[in-house]
């Protein structure tokens, strides 16, 4: 035990000063904290996913639901309905196109059959938002791109559950439904913004009392973990519920409608919002949850796999190349930088790694192979998110030099 604590402190101070020179320097702290993961993981062999086991799953979802809250916490309404079109637009084409890309890949050179290969496309379309989301906040970047990451991020990796469970579902079945597929995006997303919306408004409405409790701080997550395990247990989108919750806090006045103040009449002028040691007090936890997430990642990925790891930087960089011409061609509509960052921030997280152990589980709850070349899938999954982290580190490294730095003006929110 001692070593283990001894190990948390520094990889804290680590993390710290990882962060700083992220600031100075801009060499994402995210590499280092994914590099420390692998030495300790699959190098040195001193922690393994086995002996981490159900709780790795668990603290990652963790994870997801803190930053997803505090991100919606800092955005306005107003951006969101200036910047949903291009968001639109990013999260739907980049999806698709990454998805085909990968899959392509994935049966033309890997020589896998389509049906494997479009799930394994699905599985990575999507963008990470435990990787996203806290790189974006490290950046200099305009309210739009930073809006539009995130809510990218997030969308993005309702469609991943959804298309590749329903691409799962086919292998029993024989055939692939894309009319299921399609009512179920709609439903997932739908149906956990509205959750999610009205748990936000209950909570605002109680804040002010429940700030009255001794050691009430932990509350609000406590009610944002009911709110995302009701979700999920209904088979809707946790994450997207998360962050609806956050957006519903960060700008309660938005939401203080006439049957909602009669309900808080009592002592009760308005909706309340968080205040600045609340807010303090969920980013703090977001650094430290973080820190030891992006080392998960790293201690997570096998190499045991040399031509799935092949195959991980071949579609990797084949889907950053995809994307920036799809950015450059339909994205956003702001200065070449804002395209730039948007190209580069297609890493892959917590979605794609969890879909990538299920066609195994379902293999061995089976006790047949349903689904073939489960080993080869889960292994190229994990080193398509190693490599897409690793790239998209170097390329903001390398963009210091160039047009980030040189070129980008914070805008206005009268400008944008």
């Amino acid at each position: 035990m001692g070593p283990t604590l001894i190990f948390i402190g520094i990889l804290i101070f680590c993390a710290h000063l990882f962060s700083a020179f992220f600031s100075k320097r801009r060499v994402p702290d995210v590499l280092f904290l994914v590099l420390i993961g692998i030495v300790i993981g699959p190098v040195l062999g001193w922690v393994t996913p086995d002996k981490i086991g159900s709780i790795g799953g668990i603290f990652a979802s963790i994870t997801l639901v803190f930053i997803l809250v505090d991100s919606g916490l800092d955005m306005h309404i107003d951006d969101l309905r200036r910047y949903w079109i291009g968001m639109v637009q990013v999260t739907t084409f980049s999806f698709f196109l990454t998805m085909a890309v990968a899959a392509i890949i994935s049966h033309y050179v890997a020589l896998l059959d389509w049906r494997t290969s479009l799930l394994i496309g699905s599985m990575i379309a999507g963008t990470g938002a435990s990787i996203v989301i806290p790189m974006v906040k490290q950046m200099r970047v305009s309210d739009q791109t930073r809006t539009v990451l995130t809510l990218e991020s997030a969308l993005s990796a309702v469609l991943c559950i959804v298309v590749a469970l329903a691409i799962m579902e086919g292998f029993k079945l024989g055939h692939i439904s894309f009319q299921k597929i399609t009512g179920n995006v709609l439903a997932s997303f739908f149906m956990a913004l509205l959750l999610g919306t009205v748990g936000g408004m209950v909570w605002s409405g109680l804040l002010t009392r429940v700030r009255r409790r001794q050691n009430s701080m932990f509350l609000t997550p406590a009610f944002v973990f009911v709110i995302y395990g009701i979700v999920e247990a209904l088979g809707y989108s946790g994450a997207i519920s998360a962050l609806a919750f956050g957006i519903v806090l960060g700008n309660a006045s938005y939401f203080e409608l006439s049957f909602v103040s009669k309900i808080y009449r009592k002592k009760q002028p308005k909706m309340q919002t968080l205040e600045e040691t609340e807010k303090s007090f969920f980013k703090e936890l977001v650094f430290i949850l973080k820190t030891f997430f992006f080392v998960y990642i790293g201690i997570s990925i096998p190499f045991t796999d040399n031509m799935a790891l092949l195959y991980g930087v071949i579609i990797a960089v084949a889907i950053f190349i995809a994307r920036t011409i799809l950015i450059f061609i339909v994205g956003i509509k702001n200065t070449r930088t804002d395209r730039w960052i948007v190209s580069i921030m297609m890493p892959k997280g917590l979605a794609s790694a969890v879909l990538a152990s299920m066609p195994r589980q379902i293999n061995l709850a089976a006790g047949y192979e349903i689904i073939p070349y489960a080993e080869r899938i889960e292994c190229m999954v994990y080193s398509i998110i190693f490599f897409s982290i690793v790239l998209c580190s170097v390329l903001v490294l390398l963009s210091r030099r160039s047009i980030i730095d040189s070129e980008y003006k914070p805008e206005t929110r009268e400008e944008a």
